[in-house]
Parts: structure tokens; sequence; C-alpha cells
């Protein structure tokens, strides 16, 4: 065997060994954290066993840092055939989890976690049933099998297992956690390797272990296990330091496969130093891994596909938006939705596609995908885009403020969606709960809002995300849904959805849920609760169509029936406020101000002669913001405040001239700007060569040193005669 690699850990909190196993569940359970080439796992059983006593006999190669010596090539267990069946990957009964938080607690809780999960690794794998990629496999006979030809022939293979050095681990029996699992590879036109590998995962607490044994299937279809590919992770400790590292059994017959087995440096650089950060991370997320309500391998494929469709739609984007950033999304968000319905249609017995409408559905790209792929459905946003006219006649979009009254119900659609609606995101689950008995919700929150106004966090001890989450899951519970949580794949910081798929009631209980549906979302605005609702139905002069009566309030036109009253929709009109829209004389003045302070009051109206001397360039000082604003008059303060970010907003606009952070403003000094990198995205090499030399240079025209960047290392033109004229965008094409 070799020692791929070894890092010291420092633990200034004491959260070792705790710690180690905690990274390690994430690279169990979680490895596309670490390789961005895999989709994910499929946990499929688990079960607590023991390796065969044996006697020691004979010396044991040392586990020090320097190089082992290599076994034999052919060394190896005997293989042996197994069925059975697999952890559920989905669905109800134990299931383990991965995360830095939620790491084994010890060797005693490990064994015990696996005892506990024994009898629920024979239940069936209900997300994955009927795909029929693998045969089901019995890890119990698997296991067994194997751990006996480490007795009979395999020394090698056992003193890997038993941590080489470890004096008394050959002599006793301890305590093992074996876990079978699959690896499901990203699908991708440019990898080779689409079919998921199968391995078991050997967690042996007492010594510091994990180890991998890949699997193979021989003639006859029964998975053996291969010693070719196989590692393991070690925890150890040395006088008052902790180390992790790597080790490969049989290093010359190491297979990498550049996705499920990487090359052995990924292994003991990347990979290695990852786990060691990992060990000593004490943050609590709070957050469910990723894709846990649905099949990892069909949201793979499902994905891929709907990539390589719509991916065309990065190229014709007619908004201002990142191209990039919101097709990708939505597609990932569609292939999350198909999948999810998918599943829903199979627990139902049905066949009919879901019907569906987005509300605050935006770009509307997701409803058109989900359209495309054959659910009845429709978006409804208070502003019209651009986009819109790309789609067809068949996307269904829809020009319209919403308001949730009465008369904002959808009694004939199978779910609501809400994605990054703002301020409709707490409704969401209350239109859906009274919309009909079998309408169900989808909502990813973003903004944070109550039903009226801004959401305020009432907990300190959590994040403001986690408690809106919490907030919104309440809110779906009040409103008689079993809300449950996923983390989805998407390119944004906000990727945790919450899903009303059933009832906490039976339909004959619909009368008394609206009524505390009503007394809940009144209690949301600290008025008191209106005694008819307890005493009337929802239907009676004291329902829910009269909520705010009890508080003062009576709903007026247009919003008969209003369920709350003080919801203000979006304006149809989108104001800009964030300086762009001031007189551009306005914003110069202010730049040149504000550089002035900077640069000591040393005169801005053009260069000296010391203009192209470099090391004579005055980048001046640093101003805090409540500094600069002291200097300003109070007419240009009071212009600046009624913009969104005010005199911040400004400057950061100005990002030629000024650099502010951390509440601080100085001239920016291009010299020290990061040069561009090689592949950049597409959507922002275009936009830096649409605008390469189509302004002015404000150093060289107004600093009295000029620019510190010769002509040609500059984007911005030193005179008129370098100014090229602004590009044009070609209209876009409907499809």
């Amino acid at each position: 065997m070799a020692e791929l690699g070894r890092v010291v850990v420092r633990d200034p909190d004491s959260l070792l060994p705790d710690g180690f196993w905690a990274a390690v569940a994430v690279w169990v359970e979680r490895p596309q954290v670490a390789n961005k080439r895999l989709c994910g796992v499929r946990l499929e059983a688990r079960r607590s066993a023991s390796l065969p006593r044996v006697e020691h006999s004979g010396p044991r190669p040392s586990s020090g840092p320097e190089r082992e010596e290599q076994a034999p090539a052919g060394c190896g267990p005997k293989e042996g055939p197994g069925h059975g069946q697999r952890f559920p990957e989905a669905g109800p009964g134990p299931r383990p989890s991965a995360g830095l938080e939620q790491g084994p607690q010890g060797s005693q809780g490990r064994r015990q976690q696996g005892e506990d999960q024994r009898e629920a690794a024979k239940a069936p794998l209900l997300s994955g049933a009927g795909e029929g990629d693998f045969p089901a496999s019995d890890l119990d006979s698997l296991w067994d099998d194997f751990s006996r030809s480490l007795t009979s022939g395999n020394r090698e293979m056992l003193a890997f297992f038993t941590r080489s050095g470890a004096e008394s681990q050959l002599e006793a029996q301890h305590g093992l956690d074996v876990i079978l699992r699959t690896v499901i590879p990203k699908t991708n036109t440019h990898c080779p390797l689409h079919a998921p590998r199968r391995e078991i995962v050997v967690q042996d607490v007492l010594n510091g272990t994990v180890t991998f044994l890949p699997l193979e299937e021989d003639n006859e279809g029964n998975l053996k296990v291969k010693t070719s590919n196989v590692y393991q992770i070690q925890l150890s400790r040395s006088e008052e330091e902790w180390f992790t590292s790597v080790l490969i059994f049989c290093p010359e017959r190491w297979h990498s496969d550049g996705i499920v087995y990487p090359k052995p440096a990924w292994l003991g650089e990347e990979l290695l130093a990852r786990l060691a950060r990992w060990c000593v991370e004490s943050r609590q997320g709070g957050f469910k891994s990723t894709l846990s309500l649905i099949s990892i391998m069909k949201y793979s494929r499902a994905h891929q596909a709907l990539k390589e469709k719509y991916k065309h739609m990065v190229k014709v984007w007619p908004e201002v938006t990142d191209p990039e950033k919101f097709v990708y999304e939505d597609v990932a968000l569609a292939a999350y939705l198909l999948i999810l319905w998918e599943e829903e249609r199979a627990e139902r017995g049905e066949t009919a596609r879901q019907s569906f409408v987005d509300l605050g559905c935006g770009n509307g790209l997701l409803v058109h995908i989900l359209s495309s792929e054959g659910h009845p459905g429709r978006g409804i946003d208070v502003r019209r885009r651009k986009v819109w006219d790309m789609y067809g006649p068949e996307t269904h979009l829809e020009e319209s403020a919403i308001i949730p009254n009465d008369k904002t119900l959808f009694p004939d659609v199978d779910w609501l969606i809400g994605n990054h609606c703002d301020e409709l995101t707490p409704w969401i689950p209350v239109i859906a709960a009274r919309s009909s008995y079998n309408c169900r919700f989808f909502v990813l929150p973003c903004c944070f809002f109550d039903f009226v106004g801004k959401y305020q966090r009432r907990q300190s001890q959590k994040t403001q995300y986690r408690g809106y989450l919490d907030f919104i899951t309440e809110v779906g519970s009040a409103c008689g849904f079993h809300v449950e949580e996923d983390c989805l794949r998407i390119p944004s910081t906000k990727r945790v959805c919450l899903i009303g798929k059933s009832r906490t009631y039976p339909p004959a209980g619909e009368d008394s849920v609206d009524e505390r549906r009503t007394r809940y979302i009144n209690s949301r605005r600290g008025g008191p609760v209106s005694p008819g609702a307890a005493a009337g139905g929802a239907d009676g002069p004291e329902g829910r169509g009269a909520l705010d009566a009890g508080a003062g309030h009576t709903p007026e036109s247009p919003a008969e029936g209003l369920w709350l009253s003080g919801f203000h929709p979006r304006e149809k009109a989108e104001h800009v406020r964030n300086c762009a829209a001031l007189p551009r004389d306005f914003i110069d003045r202010v730049v040149l101000q504000v550089a002035n302070l900077l640069l000591g009051g040393q005169q801005l109206n053009g260069r000296s002669s010391q203009s192209r001397s470099v090391k004579a360039w005055n980048r001046g000082g640093s101003l805090s913001l409540a500094e600069v604003a002291g200097e300003l008059d109070r007419e240009t303060l009071q212009r600046l405040k009624r913009e969104c970010g005010g005199l911040q907003t400004l400057l950061r606009n100005s990002s030629q001239v000024f650099q502010v952070l951390d509440g601080r403003v100085r001239i920016r000094d291009w010299r020290e700007e990061r040069p561009r990198k090689e592949k950049e995205p597409e959507a922002k090499r275009r936009l830096i060569s649409e605008t390469f030399k189509t302004r002015i240079c404000w150093f060289f025209a107004h600093h009295p040193d000029g620019c510190v960047l010769p002509s040609d290392r500059c984007p911005f033109a030193h005179g008129p005669g370098e100014l090229r004229p602004a590009s044009t965008k070609k209209r876009k094409q409907p499809l």
C-alpha cells in the first residue's frame, strides 16, 4: 500500500475525533460536494459487522508517512455473490443524513446506529423501484464472504483494514459499520462513464479508518469485491497533533476513470485538504442534503436532457439579467418538478400529468419548460417580460396583479408554484389550501416577506434565512399541510424549497381548519382575533372574507373579499431607484467632489506634466462613508437619500473610479486588478468585448497624474481618438 498524503489538522475547539466522522459522512453520503463530476449517491443498505478473529503472526508494515511496501499485484479477497434488498433512498423509514453537524458521536453511537438501521436495510428502494439498472444485493452475505476471505488468504488486505501498527486489533474483534452505496455520476455527453458504480464503505471507529471497496459484476450478474481502486481515509494522533491521511491498497492496480475514481493525486491533495477542513468546521447549517425527496438518478438524467434541449436560450436571452444563471436555474427547477410529479403519479397510480399555475412567474421560462414537457399550466406576473414573446402560443402567460382574496383561487389546478415570488411567498400555501382539498404547493423562498410587509425575525439564535424558512413551514402547517423541505441544485444562494403534497386532516374537516387559518393569518399582523371567526364558519358573515373586520378594517374594491388588508402587490412599472436614473451632470459632480476629498484637495481639472510617471501616481487616502457624507451639501444628500442605497450605491456604480469596501471608499488602482480568467463565461466575454474603449477613461480626463495604465492596457479610451462606437445589440428573433 502507499500513503498518498498526510495533513496536520489544527483542532483549537476540540472537535476531533467526532469532527472527523462528520467529515467522512459528507464524503460517504454527499461526495458531489467535493467531486463535481458526481450527481450523488444512493445508500442501499447498512449493517453492523466485525472482522473474523485471527491471531497475530509475522511483521506488519508501518503506517508512517513514508511510502509503504507495495502489496503483490495479485493480492485480493475471494469474491462471493449475493442477493437481497436495498436501503430506501426516499420515503418513510430511517435514513442516514450527511452534514457536518450530523456526524457520528463515537464508536458506541455508530455501532448502535448500524443496529438500528439493519432492519431498515431490508426495505425496498421506493424512489428507485422499477428503474432496472442493477439487481439488488444482500449486504450480509456479500460482507460475510469477503470477511472470510481476509483470513483464508488475503492477510495483506486484512492488515490494510486493521490499520497496520495497531498491535491489538488483529487479536480481538470490534464493531464496524458497513454501508452499501451506489455512486451516481453526472450524465454528461463529454464523459465516457454513464453507469453508476457500487461500492462497500467500511467504517472502523475504534481504529479511525474508513475503507472504500469497489464492486463489480461477474458473468452471472453477481456482485464481487475487486482489489483495484481500494483506498482508505485515516485519522491518527501523534503526541499533541492530529493527522488525516489517504492510503491506496495495491497502487499499481489503481485505474482512474476521471469521474467516480479520480487520479490518486486528487485524493491525496484535493480530497484530503477538504476533509481536513471539514473536520474542524463547527458551523451547523441546519439544512437537509440536496435532492432528498426524489431519485437522484432520475434527476440526473432529466436535468442533462433539459440542459441540452434548452441551452440555446442562453444565446438568445433578451433580458438584461444574466442568461446563464436564470436559464440553468429554471432548467434545474423544471427537472426537479418533473421527477417529483412523475413519482407522485406512480404513488397515486395516475397517468394524467399534473396541472399547475406559477404565481409571480417572472421571465416565464419555468412555465415554458413544464408546458413543453406535457404539463398543462400557466404563469401569472404583474409585469410582462420581453422574453415572453419568444415562447409561442403554447406557453400561457398572463400579465395581472395577484391579490390574496376570494377571487384568487384555482380549484381545478393540481399544483401552485411560487418561485422567488417575493410578497406572495407566505400566501402560496394559503391560496393552495383554499383553492381545493387536492391542490398542492411548491415554494422556493427568496426575499423575506410576511403576509403584509417585510418579515421581521423573531429569534436571534437562527439566521434570518433559516428563520424565514421555518416561518413558511409554519404557515403551511397552519394551513393543514404536511410540509416537506428539500435543497435544490441551482446556481443560487437561496436553494431550499418547501413542498406541501398532502393534508393533515380529512376533507370533512375543511371548515374548522379554515377557521384556524383565518386566526393564524390575523395573528401575524398583531390584530385581535375576530370573535366571529370562531363562532361562524369560514363562509359565514364573519369568515375569511371579512378577516379584518374585527381589526377595524373593511375590504375595499377592487380587492373585494380581501383576506388581509394592507397587502400591496408589486407595482406594474418597476421604478429604477439605484442612482442610475439621476442626471449625468449630478453624478459627475458628486464623483469629482468625492475624488477631490480622497486626493487631499488636489484639483482635478486635468493632467499635469507628470501624468506619465507611474511611480508618482497619487492614489489618495481612504475615508468612511460617514466622513464623505459629512463633506457633501444638504441638498445633495437629500437627493441621494431618495435613491436605494444612497451615496454608497452611487459610488459603487462609479466602479471605474472608486472601491467601496467595508464602509470605506478609496480611489481604484487599476494596477491591482486581477488579470481576467482565460475561460470567462460567454456572456461576460461578450459584454467586455462590446464595451472595450467605448467610454473615456476618467483618470485620463480628470486625475492630476493621468491614468496609471498605459493606453494599450486600459479598457477605457485615452482621448477621443481611441473611442469606439458602442455596439448595438441585434434584435432577438423569436424561436
